[in-house]
């Protein structure tokens, strides 16, 4: 990841402890939450702490469609850090939009099936 990656991932990203204050939960179901493909995370390189990536949230609770993406990884074999590659990282020559942009467009099954076609790195 390069300094520029790493400083777009704390730019856009939550600790746990902010999240479980903002889904009035213990941190440990914010863990469990990850754990279960419910919430998509990232580890900045170097460290052990999880960050959370704030568009997958839809008020105070992930929007619907992160477990369909992280079940689609899994199944693609993309770890944490691929996934958070693909759903950032830029679409087609150009790079003006992303990923991220269509989940926030609702094109849900579009981003699914780009996730699902991504390859490991």
């Amino acid at each position: 990841m390069t300094t520029t990656e790493t400083r777009a991932l704390r730019a856009e990203c939550l600790s746990a402890s902010w999240l479980a204050e903002r889904f009035a939960v213990d941190p440990a179901r914010i863990e469990a939450m990850r754990r279960a493909g419910e919430l998509i995370a990232m580890r900045e390189p170097g460290s052990t702490t999880w960050l959370y990536p704030a568009w997958q949230l839809d008020g105070r609770e992930p929007k619907r469609v992160i477990v369909r993406i992280v079940a689609a990884a899994r199944e693609s074999g993309l770890d944490d850090a691929r996934l958070y590659e693909v759903l950032t990282g830029p679409l087609g020559m150009r790079g003006e939009r992303r990923l991220v942009d269509l989940i926030a467009e609702g094109r849900d099954d579009e981003v699914v099936a780009a996730v699902r076609s991504a390859r490991p790195r």
